[in-house]
């Protein structure tokens, strides 16, 4: 209502205009630039060769700033992480030295702006205190005019270890609340970890896909912010109503002013098309923020979609606030024009969960995103990219950015928008039950507004949860989270419930409700957003680890949720990539073993036991590994044939299902975790069976209990009609039967084709020796393929394919044709250490029927040849 309010307040008479002073523009200086750091003065009994000031690096990490001095080991680098622990364990100060003008002290205001620092900071200048943060995620904003002068000032940041920080508030705590991660260190009790308290990335403590280093420091841009009466805070384009003949938008410009004065807002709008319009209006300002809302018509809106669904289209907004002439500052937004909504309607197998783009129900095929590194200032833009372009690559059209990491920057939803890749964004929750006292509330509260003002004109965004499993922690997570509620009153016990209701069904769901409206909100994943118990087939979405927990990967066909928003197994990366974190020392031959130190040391499920329950999935349908680098390889494949067992199953099940993203994508670090693309953005066989199990349409078989189910599953938007082609043969490639006929299937859904048992599709045929395969054909080529074992991948009798390889090049790169005339089981095209991208990868070669893989490297074809490995599954078990 205030915004609306203001339109009686445009209209101003001339001679206000006329006798209120013009402010300047605004001055703004970086400061990221001639920091040094230190241990701080109470730390340097056991350093002491770190009490002397060294350069270090804004936006950055105290751990950077040493390995890049030489003075700390690279955690990544074999069992290095043991040996930088005390870093996270230390107090540091930063320092950096400014030179003030008298002009820039001229000014009205003067402000220090942080955008972020990591994580418990006292901010001096000059030696008087500005600043105490305690919170990573927000940004700090402190007036500094009072205590700089003209000349040389100084600007200290002193930063406290948030363990020992934290240290003496737990040990003094009755019980500490479960769900976090124990320290691999001895450096916290088990059972009693700090991190649940702080608001502070909680993978930094350590995951079981990742290592344990608590960074600290100026993580964030530092800047200083001169100017007179007035100040553009804030800049959002409100999508208020939307058809296909016209988006009516509100500008809204939030401008902070010291007194009642005049200003003009210009609000540019350039459309997909080029297409520009120009609109300004006057407004009178008051003391304090004044919201301004400048009213927007488009004509024959051009929406944003879903990659797949439509084009990205994006518009460029930019405001601009003037006094007169004087351009008091300037913001520039991309915004995409959409509706989103979670439609969740009662039907035959409960309740559903699909989103909804546009109108349209969207079938989620994607993954989930854990940070792109444990230091998250050394992450670029081109990491960025590639794992955004990867998921794209791979036929995904939603993300899950994780809810124990960090909120991404500004680029990383930036290219999602471009690319049309939906964001689903958790506040940053990674599982632990919370505090239920008022500031750790109203910290969050705080950090919510600030992230979601921030982010919410990026149209990818299409839906806010409040945090990740921290409801099914409560309610699911057995002994340790039982263990503390078994200690706790009942009163107490209703504090704590209380507490997690009360921030995620009310403070969140209101930072995204008042800030964010055209974005839907989601208590938990997984949850029923407080309609019930958490972690339901029937209703809301899901997190499946039953498979991993022990259960065979054939129990992904027992389960179909509404929306599987977590599921996956494990893998190790390619050779190449373990080479770089083992090393190349005396012991980097024995570090080549499952259970080698190194080899432990990167894996962190189960405190370094995961090798053991890898292997268990490995053997249930591979057989033992002959050697290590067959276990690398045999890792792969059994990632990659489970999780397309379970994506395909689910888009089987479409509409009863809506979603499938699989855990994880991409690694913090190199070593053993579920992501399909490793720490150096090579895929892995996943990463490739995904680019097939998420194409546009695709022909599905699915075996249970001795019958196939075949289905043809599409995400087109119109009818299409196919070849569908059936054939039964053995390993040899003879053909022993096969049927072929034309089928239609309807836009977005999934259609039957046959549920036939093994005996009508064997007729006798030795099942180790044969198989069944769908292809799907359009005007005779392969669109999809879909292949049948009646026995294990150990049971089968394969042969020594002798793959057959050509390479040639050809325009843009390199063709690899492969040939083989018996079976070869996923296929794997290696070039050791030359990187190269292929076309596909880890895929089935049928006899006589020649694949030609395309692929480009930097590398002449001399070379490339000379690189080139092939290797299937014969062999590759004892």
């Amino acid at each position: 209502m205030l915004r609306h309010a203001l339109f009686g307040l445009l209209a101003l008479s001339s001679a206000t205009v006329c006798t209120v002073a013009r402010a300047a523009p605004p001055q703004i200086l970086d400061l990221d630039g001639g920091w040094r750091f230190r241990l701080a003065p109470n730390e340097t009994k056991d350093h002491p060769q770190l009490s002397d000031w060294m350069p270090a690096a804004v936006p950055g990490a105290v751990q950077t700033d040493l390995m890049a001095l030489n003075k700390l080991p690279d955690p990544y680098i074999g069992d290095n992480e043991a040996k930088v622990q005390w870093v996270g364990l230390s107090d540091w100060q930063y320092q950096s030295e400014i030179d003030v003008s008298p002009e820039t002290l001229g000014r009205g205001h003067v402000d220090l702006v942080f955008e972020g620092l990591d994580t418990f900071a006292e901010v001096k200048v000059n030696g008087t205190s500005v600043l105490k943060a305690d919170n990573m995620f927000r940004a700090w904003r402190v007036p500094v005019k009072d205590v700089l002068h003209a000349g040389r000032n100084t600007i200290e940041v002193d930063l406290a270890s948030p363990i020992a920080a934290m240290a003496p508030k737990v040990a003094a705590m009755a019980y500490v609340l479960p769900g976090a991660y124990d320290s691999a260190f001895g450096d916290e009790a088990s059972g009693r970890n700090s991190s649940t308290y702080v608001r502070k990335a909680g993978y930094q403590y350590g995951w079981d896909w990742g290592p344990r280093v608590v960074a600290i420091g100026i993580w964030k841009p530092v800047k200083l912010e001169a100017y007179d009466g007035v100040r553009l805070a804030d800049f959002h384009v409100a999508q208020v109503h939307l058809d296909d003949q016209v988006a009516a938008l509100d500008a809204d410009v939030d401008i902070v002013s010291d007194r009642v004065q005049p200003v003009t807002v210009t609000v540019d709008i350039t459309g997909p098309d080029g297409s520009h319009r120009t609109v300004a209006q006057d407004a009178s300002l008051f003391a304090g923020t004044t919201p301004v809302s400048v009213p927007l018509r488009i004509d024959n809106p051009k929406r944003w979609w879903p990659v797949g669904y439509g084009r990205p289209d994006l518009y460029t907004v930019t405001a601009t606030v003037k006094q007169g002439d004087e351009v008091i500052g300037t913001v520039t937004r991309r915004i995409g024009l959409r509706t989103a909504e979670i439609r969740r309607q009662l039907d035959q197998w409960g309740r559903s969960f699909e989103l909804v783009i546009n109108g349209v129900p969207v079938f989620a095929k994607g993954a989930n995103m854990i940070p792109f590194d444990v230091f998250p200032a050394r992450v670029t833009a081109q990491q960025q990219d590639r794992i955004l372009q990867s998921a794209v690559d791979a036929n995904m059209n939603i993300l899950r950015i994780w809810g124990g990491g960090t909120y991404q920057d500004d680029h990383v939803y930036d290219k999602a928008d471009e690319l049309g890749l939906m964001i689903w964004q958790d506040f940053m929750f990674g599982g632990a039950i919370i505090p239920y006292d008022r500031d750790f509330r109203e910290n969050t509260r705080v950090e919510a507004v600030e992230q979601v003002k921030r982010l919410r004109n990026h149209p990818s965004i299409v839906l806010w949860a409040g945090n990740n499993e921290v409801q099914t922690d409560w309610e699911n997570w057995g002994a340790g989270t039982e263990a503390v509620k078994a200690k706790l009153s009942p009163e107490e016990r209703d504090k704590v419930v209380t507490g997690m209701v009360r921030m995620f069904d009310q403070v969140l769901r209101g930072a995204v409700d008042l800030n964010a409206p055209g974005t839907p909100y989601w208590a938990s994943t997984p949850s029923t957003d407080y309609d019930g118990p958490a972690d339901q087939d029937t209703d809301g979405d899901r997190h499946y680890w039953s498979v991993w927990g022990g259960k065979p990967v054939e129990e992904y066909l027992n389960v179909t949720p509404r929306f599987m928003s977590e599921y996956g197994l494990q893998s190790f990366p390619v050779m190449q990539t373990i080479k770089a974190f083992a090393g190349q020392a005396s012991t980097y031959l024995a570090d080549l073993q499952p259970d080698s130190r190194v080899m432990r040391a990167h894996q962190k499920y189960d405190k370094g036991n995961g090798n053991k329950r890898l292997l268990l999935y490995i053997n249930n349908n591979y057989g033992q590994p002959k050697d290590f680098g067959s276990f690398v390889y045999l890792s792969q494949i059994m990632q990659a044939e489970g999780i397309e067992l379970a994506a395909t199953h689910l888009r089987a099940a479409m509409p009863r299902s809506m979603g499938s993203m699989y855990w994880q994508i991409n690694d913090v670090w190199p070593g053993a975790s579920w992501a399909s693309i490793d720490y150096f953005g090579r895929w892995k066989a996943l990463q490739y069976h995904a680019k097939r199990f998420y194409a546009p349409v695709i022909v599905t078989a699915l075996r249970k209990d001795k019958v196939t189910a075949f289905n043809l599953v599409s995400d087109e938007g119109a009818p299409r009609i196919f070849d569908y082609r059936l054939r039964v043969m053995d390993i040899d490639g003879k053909v022993l039967s096969q049927t072929t006929r034309s089928v239609t299937v309807a836009a977005r859904t999934s259609l039957k084709l046959d549920a036939t048992d093994d005996a009508d599709l064997l007729k006798g045929a030795a099942p180790e020796r044969t198989y069944a395969v769908a292809d799907l054909l359009d005007h005779g080529t392969r669109v999809s393929r879909a292949i049948s074992y009646f026995v294990s991948s150990k049971g089968l009798a394969l042969r020594d394919p002798k793959i057959r390889t050509d390479v040639k090049a050809v325009p843009g790169g390199y063709a690899l044709t492969l040939s083989s005339q018996t079976l070869a089981r996923q296929v794997w095209i290696d070039f050791g250490a030359i990187d190269a991208r292929l076309s596909d990868n880890a895929f089935d070669l049928l006899p006589d029927e020649p694949v030609t893989v395309t692929f480009t490297s930097p590398k002449p074809l001399v070379a490339v040849r000379a690189a080139l490995s092939v290797r299937s599954l014969y062999g590759a078990a004892q």
